[in-house]
């Protein structure tokens, strides 16, 4: 079966392929050709991953899903939660990351959470799929591996950052790897 993943995000198709395995066949949007800048305006990730498909079957007709994560810190109300990729105004990750650790320069409460909302159009259908992981910000980026606030968040039960596990490490207990794994069950029952 062929899916679109409303990504360009190298780093997201390598971990959701390596997640499916070979049933599935994951195209990027560059696959077919969507150079577009897709809209994420809403005011919640599953509004963001379900304009994202709806975008993908209005346009190119294709069974399709999307996901929206972010970051979600207790002591910052929530943020910067849907602003994840773009909190200090900009795209540039560690500017994001910059801001997050002034925010709690002086905050003894660290506990936050990565979540991720996944929108899957199927057969004229659409299904959602949500994965949370707990954990903790920590004062000092550790690590170089994968992306994104990364450096700095510690998921309970762990005692490094998810930039240093391994991608085999994350993917067993990631947010993204927990919608995905909903994803996937769905679609092999």
């Amino acid at each position: 079966m062929e899916l679109v993943f409303a990504t360009n995000n190298a780093h997201k198709l390598e971990e959701v392929q390596q997640m499916v395995g070979n049933r599935f066949s994951i195209k990027s949007l560059a696959d077919i050709s969507c150079f577009d800048d897709i809209p994420e305006t809403g005011n919640t990730f599953e509004d963001n991953a379900k304009q994202k498909t709806n975008y993908l079957v209005e346009k190119y007709h294709v069974n399709c899903f999307a996901d929206d994560s972010g970051l979600e810190i207790e002591a910052l109300g929530g943020e910067p939660g849907v602003y994840s990729a773009r909190y200090s105004g900009s795209r540039d990750m560690e500017q994001n990351i910059d801001l997050v650790l002034e925010k709690l320069n002086a905050e003894t409460n660290r506990n936050a959470r990565f979540k991720t909302v996944i929108s899957l159009f199927l057969n004229n259908q659409q299904y959602f799929f949500q994965g949370i992981v707990e954990g903790k910000i920590i004062e000092v980026r550790t690590g170089t591996k994968g992306f994104g606030y990364d450096p700095v968040f510690i998921p309970n039960g762990f005692d490094k950052t998810f930039a240093e596990m391994t991608l085999e490490e994350k993917n067993k207990i990631s947010h993204r790897s927990i919608a995905v794994g909903k994803l996937v069950e769905f679609l092999n029952s």
